[in-house]
């Protein structure tokens, strides 16, 4: 069986719908959510809001780029969890409705196993069983996958996940949100060795940022004192040594579960 399939992804602050036909995947619509920006971080209310204005004309446009008809749908997809309820239940909502319109099956997708089984939509593929960093959103994992629904978290973070350390970090440093990629940016052209930050102490294969992200703090506080100028003066290698200092502890927790 070949099936032509309607996915929909909604479970932070992107309304996403693609149409997957016969394994391949023939388009993949985003609107994303600009009035984020003014708070600085994803407002979940706000999210779940845009989401209800945005996954019609969303999955119309992906059916019409694909050139296909509703009724030609063999199955619904959606995003089951985990992330933000309210936006969560938008997409599955609209799922469940579509498909029992359609009178066709509906898929629940657990998104931290949809990232993992990315890796397999493009060669090279991976062979079982390997180790899979996931460090998306909210989530900080590294997961033992022995098969394609047989995965095991062997670690994950204890507090915050480091891409809220990425994102709360570039707002110390009075960037724009998301300002997590403009840290990855400026790092680029900066030092990764000018300043160091400690790693955060966690037992066996967990992970913790709480500590590097009150590190960084006390950091700009107390150079900033000395110098007001100094994050102006020094932004690309305080990037460079921060994003450094986060993938170093990434790495030393992979380099562990792989030995």
């Amino acid at each position: 069986m070949n099936p032509t399939i309607l996915a929909i992804e909604s479970s932070c602050d992107e309304t996403s719908a693609a149409i997957v036909k016969r394994g391949k995947v023939l388009n993949n619509i985003i609107a994303t959510q600009s009035v984020h920006e003014n708070y600085g971080g994803v407002v979940p209310e706000l999210a779940s809001r845009a989401h209800q204005q945005n996954i019609v004309p969303v999955v119309d446009k992906a059916l019409k780029e694909a050139d296909i008809k509703k009724e030609n749908l063999d199955a619904v997809a959606f995003t089951q969890g985990p992330g933000l309820l309210g936006a969560l239940l938008v997409g599955s909502s609209f799922a469940k409705s579509l498909a029992q319109g359609l009178e066709i099956p509906i898929i629940g997708v657990n998104h931290m196993q949809a990232h993992i089984l990315a890796h397999f939509i493009d060669d090279p593929k991976p062979t079982f069983p390997f180790l899979c960093l996931t460090v998306s959103g909210g989530h900080t994992q590294i997961v033992l996958v022995r098969d394609y629904l047989e995965m095991e978290v062997i670690g994950e973070t204890q507090d915050d996940a480091v891409g809220e350390a990425f994102d709360k970090s570039a707002k110390l440093l009075n960037l724009p949100y998301p300002g997590g990629p403009l840290i990855d940016k400026y790092a680029k052209d900066g030092n990764p060795l000018a300043f160091e930050f400690p790693d955060s102490a966690m037992e066996g294969l967990n992970f913790s940022f709480s500590g590097i992200k009150t590190s960084f703090l006390y950091f700009l506080r107390d150079n900033l004192k000395k110098d007001p100028k100094f994050v102006k003066e020094n932004l690309y290698d305080i990037c460079a040594s921060l994003q450094h200092s986060l993938i170093r502890m990434l790495l030393q927790k992979v380099k562990k579960a792989a030995a």
